[in-house]
């Protein structure tokens, strides 16, 4: 079960959708408020490791609308280490222990805003496949510091409504693992308004859920880009902007602690920048 042409094809969605979320966030900061140059995205390649594969690590810094963001693919081959390989025998992959290659691709996403009243963001879809088994996860976050019920709605309806022609009860489904991955135990509340969060799926027609994946990431734009538009010029104070630090040292301690890919990222030794590019450029602890 090579799957070649899948893995391509899935591979080379996901790099395409990483070019036009790029140029959609550039197009946004030409459109952005205030007097410094429109940012713009730094890009470099990754590589993973002494195994096989990398990446493109895309961040904008210190931009009209965007403090902080980063859009990342990557497509990566190897061999899964003794620890790794135990962690997914007990999830149920088959044969991994006497095969242990993998390959995987995705994108990885996570923006924080100039503007407190404009909420950070998170989305990523991928594809995990190892010789006995493939599957997809992938997903959506919204995470603001100055809640507004209409911008949670607008993000909730929008994931919804992509979820819908792909099976009745996804979103629900998918809405309430949100609730529960991106909950922070150590604080006892959600590090934002969720979304929807889905991994291992594989429900053996692979065409069916690389459709679901893609309509996911086609999902992501017009789910946050009016909300960025919206709020990216509104008035702030001292006050706002120390709730938005303090609300991003949230997002880092989720995001060092807890986190799937960041975890897995670190232990099978891709760029470490381009792993913890999620985290905040400025956060505050009282």
């Amino acid at each position: 079960m090579e799957m070649q042409d899948e893995r391509q094809e899935a591979a080379v969605w996901f790099r395409a959708l990483r070019d036009r979320i790029v140029a959609a966030f550039e197009a946004l900061e030409d459109r952005g408020p205030g007097a410094v140059p429109p940012g713009r995205f730094e890009i470099r390649e990754t590589r993973r490791g002494e195994d096989g594969g990398g990446g493109l690590m895309s961040v904008m810094r210190g931009g009209r609308v965007f403090e902080k963001v980063g859009v990342n693919w990557s497509a990566v081959h190897g061999q899964l280490s003794a620890a790794a390989r135990q962690a997914m025998a007990a999830r149920g992959v088959p044969g991994i222990e006497a095969d242990p290659r993998f390959w995987a691709s995705g994108i990885s996403l996570v923006a924080h805003m100039q503007n407190p009243h404009a909420p950070a963001v998170h989305m990523n879809t991928r594809m995990f496949w190892t010789p006995g088994a493939w599957w997809f996860g992938g997903g959506a976050d919204l995470n603001p510091c100055l809640e507004r019920a209409e911008d949670t709605a607008h993000f909730h309806a929008t994931l919804r409504a992509a979820c819908a022609p792909h099976g009745a009860d996804y979103y629900d489904r998918f809405r309430a693992w949100a609730d529960e991955y991106f909950f922070v135990p150590h604080r006892g509340r959600a590090r934002g308004v969720g979304g929807i969060f889905y991994d291992d799926l594989n429900t053996g027609d692979w065409r069916a859920d690389f459709a679901f994946t893609k309509a996911v990431g086609e999902a992501f734009l017009p789910a946050f880009l009016p909300l960025a538009e919206t709020r990216m010029a509104e008035p702030w104070g001292e006050a706002e902007k120390d709730a938005q630090l303090v609300h991003r040292g949230l997002y880092a301690e989720y995001n060092l602690v807890y986190d799937r890919g960041t975890k897995f990222g670190l232990a099978t030794g891709h760029d470490p920048e381009a792993v913890l590019m999620s985290l905040p450029p400025m956060a505050k602890w009282v």
